[in-house]
């Protein structure tokens, strides 16, 4: 997930400490769960608008700010909104001088987006063929995501893992127990995942796919990770693994990132990335981190 710093109020001016203490705008693609990042903010007490037309988001901050001093503001748009790509950059400017504002955008798979639509049976809202309406609209929001503060990859997350995660970044007062840390293991055949800051391939290690009785097993399992971790390379690989994730949390967090995603793949994505994701979530549970483990191809 990519992320920048906000505005500190000293740069945001004067205003700001008259205006709502947080303004979030919840973007991103159809399907990859917009609905579900405003009710994670609602619950936490956010002034909530979905839809909102982009010329009217200067009124309503300044309104809300007047009606109820210091609450946080959260708006939806998405590409329904006629005026989106014309006039949202031009409000985001506008704002980010009085206001601390922050883009939270959602994104995800394609695959995933496909698989969303059809399980909901519902339209996309560009109409037409369902891939090439996603390609139309991930081109036409480019823009807006790279000038996004936060970038989330909602493809492997259920709605419930979605909830809690907007939820601990978001917090009053950034209540999580420090950086948001995701570990997911996955395997390469089904394609890497997006959006990941650190990505580990253990397709090196020996394979427990063709050990009899662990093929039907999964590296969640103990006699799997007993195999895995007898080999000498795993124990080294761990080593400099763990090393390298203790010396970069506390920097990625002096930074001013707030959630680091890390990867580790195999082939498959059942035996040997699990049984690591596993081991690297045991070893970081002492850090101060709000850590999510995620075996994105064990079914």
């Amino acid at each position: 997930m990519a992320r920048r710093t906000p505005p500190s109020p000293d740069r945001a001016g004067s205003k700001a400490a008259a205006g709502p203490s947080r303004v979030v705008i919840i973007t991103g693609l159809s399907g990859s769960g917009k609905t579900v990042g405003l009710r994670a903010v609602e619950d936490l007490d956010f002034f909530c608008v979905d839809n909102l037309p982009v010329s009217l988001i200067g009124s309503l901050v300044a309104k809300t700010a007047r009606a109820a001093r210091g609450r946080n503001i959260a708006i939806g748009i998405d590409i329904r909104e006629q005026e989106f790509l014309s006039g949202i950059h031009r409000v985001l400017g506008s704002l980010r001088k009085k206001h601390r504002v922050e883009v939270l955008f959602l994104d995800a798979e394609t695959d995933v987006l496909i698989r969303r639509f059809k399980e909901t049976r519902r339209p996309h809202p560009l109409g037409g063929d369902l891939s090439e309406a996603i390609r139309k609209e991930r081109q036409s929001l480019a823009g807006l995501r790279r000038e996004a503060d936060r970038v989330i990859d909602t493809s492997s997350l259920s709605p419930h893992q979605l909830r809690r995660l907007i939820t601990a970044l978001y917090l009053p007062g950034g209540g999580m127990r420090g950086m948001g840390v995701t570990l997911t293991s996955f395997g390469f055949k089904y394609g890497a995942p997006q959006n990941i800051d650190l990505l580990f391939d253990v397709r090196f290690l020996p394979n427990p796919h063709f050990i009899a009785g662990l093929k039907l097993l999964d590296g969640t399992d103990k006699k799997v990770a007993d195999f895995v971790f007898r080999h000498a390379d795993t124990r080294e690989f761990m080593k400099k693994t763990l090393d390298l994730i203790r010396f970069l949390l506390p920097r990625y967090a002096k930074e001013g990132r707030s959630y680091l995603a890390i990867a580790v793949g195999c082939t498959g994505g059942r035996h040997r990335s699990p049984a690591i994701v596993e081991k690297i979530g045991a070893a970081l549970k002492k850090e101060p981190i709000d850590l999510r483990i995620i075996h994105r191809d064990i079914s």
